[in-house]
């Protein structure tokens, strides 16, 4: 299984805006490491939260971009 973040607003809607990355990490360390250096440019893009998913398992969240 892979890993992936899933885009929210904060009531909690699917944030789908052309442009968000749509990768898949091989582990949940890689996901974690990507979401700390992407989050201020996801916030431009409207995202408000995230939750992590290893394929359709919900691992965590939701957890807010907003410092």
């Amino acid at each position: 299984m892979s890993f992936i973040w899933r885009f929210e607003t904060n009531e909690n809607e699917l944030v789908d805006a052309p442009g968000l990355p749509a990768e898949r990490f091989p582990t949940q360390a890689d996901a974690e490491s990507w979401i700390g250096e992407a989050w201020r440019e996801l916030l431009d893009q409207g995202v408000d939260q995230v939750r992590l998913l290893e394929g359709d398992r919900e691992v965590y969240g939701p957890m807010s971009l907003h410092p």
